[in-house]
């Protein structure tokens, strides 16, 4: 099992810890309840170091980003980033990831998920038949997310770059908390702002930076935040988990990121996903909320009043911002309506749910 950078101060902190995509990162310490709370409120920081980054320069790495991933590259400009998705050749989704434009046409970061970061590298090479320079810098590549209404706030006094102007999905680089070249990034996982931050892991950089936070985040009531609270705020928003909620087998389409999925250009496997708009989906990715006592879990299956299997949940947990349990899965595309009444099978019991917009708050 991988240690992150931080990993030391999360044990020192009293984590609750457990194994994740391969390292040992923090669940939670205070409570789920309590840190999801924290970040919705005020402000709290993730340790997120696991995930992947790889780096692709020269004159041809906008056409290979553009040949692998659904969305449209060509837009992005100097300090923009996009959400994408990595299409495969099935119909699926290899990976869901960020692309950062560091200088235009020339240098590009794409952010890809810890489990992933070993197949996705695989992905992208076989793809590169016009070298490309490529860099795999995940495992000296420091990332915390610091999330939450007053995280900007907290952290300006930390960099001489204006970090509460950032517009959404835009990144700038400097100095921060003393340590030169961190790339500060208004993106996020949660849907209650602020930023990310990246640097490389060298000279007690992530001690320095950590420890500056939580002084500076001291007054303002900044915690420190574990993956349980992040799966609860992700799923409050609709956002959605590799593995989960999409994957090898799902369709863009389907998972409700049209809006990632544009044919204005050529990629992998972009004829089938067009003909997939054209002629409509079979199932879809809902938001669901339960309308009696129980919580769904990935892999139950969803039912008609008749007791048929119309689809599967993909993701559940009881929403401590809303206190009712809620979830996400897919349904045959006739029981996909706003308003339409499911029901979840749980332990062997058919409990009743609606189908709802997502966001949930």
């Amino acid at each position: 099992m991988k240690n992150t950078p931080f990993t030391q101060k999360h044990i020192d902190l009293g984590a609750k810890m457990a194994e994740f995509a391969g390292y040992n990162m923090p669940i939670s310490y205070s409570g789920i309840n309590d840190e999801h709370a924290a970040v919705r409120n005020s402000a709290g920081v993730f340790d997120v170091s696991h995930m992947g980054e790889f780096i692709l320069k020269g004159e041809n790495a906008l056409d290979l980003i553009q040949r692998i991933t659904s969305n449209d590259a060509s837009k992005l400009t100097d300090g923009k980033a996009q959400y994408s998705c990595f299409p495969n050749k099935d119909g699926g989704i290899v990976d869901d990831l960020i692309v950062y434009c560091l200088e235009e046409n020339k240098a590009y970061m794409l952010v890809v998920n810890a489990s992933n970061i070993e197949k996705d590298w695989a992905w992208v090479q076989q793809f590169n038949d016009k070298q490309v320079e490529m860099h795999n810098i995940s495992d000296k590549t420091c990332l915390l997310a610091i999330q939450g209404p007053n995280a900007t706030k907290i952290l300006q006094p930390l960099t001489d770059k204006d970090i509460m102007n950032l517009k959404y999905y835009t990144f700038t680089k400097g100095t921060f908390a003393g340590v030169e070249n961190v790339l500060i990034s208004a993106t996020g996982y949660t849907g209650a702002g602020g930023v990310e931050i990246y640097f490389e892991d060298k000279d007690d950089n992530a001690s320095k930076i950590w420890d500056a936070i939580f002084e500076a985040g001291q007054k303002g009531g900044i915690k420190p935040i574990g993956l349980g609270a992040r799966d609860t705020l992700r799923l409050e928003m609709g956002y959605c988990l590799y593995g989960n909620d999409i994957d090898d087998t799902t369709s863009p389409l389907e998972a409700g990121l049209g809006w990632i999925t544009k044919f204005t250009k050529p990629f992998t496997n972009s004829g089938y996903f067009e003909n997939q708009k054209e002629k409509g989906v079979s199932k879809k990715l809902v938001g669901f909320e339960m309308l009696e006592k129980g919580i769904a879990r990935h892999g139950y299956d969803i039912k008609n009043f008749e007791g048929e299997i119309i689809g599967r949940v993909t993701s559940g947990t009881q929403s401590p911002t809303l206190g009712k349990a809620i979830g996400m899965g897919y349904v045959d595309m006739h029981h996909s309506a706003i308003g339409a009444d499911i029901y979840v099978s749980i332990r062997n019991t058919m409990l009743k749910a609606r189908v709802v917009k997502m966001p949930f708050v």
